[in-house]
């Protein structure tokens, strides 16, 4: 029998204006869907005019430029639309998602959709979930006394995966996707076993977990950093909507 890890994959990356999920917006977005391990992924792109100025920050990491969005990009609502959709269409397809800090990438198009199409991802998941893969939570489970930081640059160095164009969605949707195709091999003995939705039910108390040991750390260090450890989705907030 095929592992889960060899099998469908799909997976999930935003760009951003920014880094807090409440205020900032999308301005591009992929889900690259793959079949089997080492097959010609099919890729969904999508440019985004937020309506907001990007900061020239936002600009340095992904290289897309106020003038560019503007010109090229699609108003949000739609697009948040579309993306809604194909996610779903995982989840009921039963093909786990794989993204990169869930909490921040699945969170974000949550208050999109609030924001732009007066619902939530949550209402296109109602009757099938989606199974979540984040290559960060099972890394730092799995492999927790290593040192080093953990971002998807590391990751994909770490697990000897090649990521060309880091910061395009698409190009790191894939690496994403890639990573955690070798991490299951590489710990095969302890994943093999579990299916994708056992996986996904595990990853919320491995995140809870993390958080609470970073939250510890920031405790100790004197600094006032509050961690979320809710997985794959933060709570909605008013200010959101």
């Amino acid at each position: 029998m095929t592992c889960w890890y060899e099998g469908p994959l799909a997976a999930f990356d935003t760009e951003t204006t920014g880094v807090d999920v409440e205020t900032d917006r999308i301005v591009s977005a992929a889900v690259v869907v793959q079949d089997a391990a080492g097959t010609r992924p099919r890729v969904s792109r999508w440019l985004v005019n937020p309506g907001v100025p990007v900061p020239a920050g936002a600009t340095a990491v992904h290289g897309l430029t106020d003038e560019h969005l503007q010109r090229n990009g699609r108003w949000p609502a739609p697009v948040m639309f579309e993306i809604a959709e194909v996610l779903a269409e995982q989840a009921v397809a039963g093909r786990p998602l794989v993204v990169m800090n869930a909490p921040f990438d699945l969170t974000l198009l949550d208050r999109e959709l609030r924001r732009h199409r007066a619902s939530s991802l949550d209402r296109w998941l109602d009757t099938s979930p989606l199974l979540v893969l984040d290559p960060r939570v099972l890394d730092k489970h799995l492999d927790r006394y290593r040192k080093g930081r953990r971002t998807l640059t590391d990751l994909c160095a770490h697990y000897g995966v090649e990521l060309e164009g880091a910061h395009d969605a698409a190009a790191d949707a894939q690496a994403a996707l890639d990573v955690v195709r070798a991490l299951g091999r590489r710990f095969a003995a302890r994943l093999e076993r579990l299916a994708p939705a056992e996986l996904h039910n595990l990853q919320t108390v491995w995140h809870a977990a993390q958080a609470r040991g970073l939250q510890a750390w920031f405790a100790r260090s004197g600094q006032e950093e509050l961690v979320d450890p809710a997985w794959p989705l933060r709570p909605d907030l008013p200010a959101a909507a």
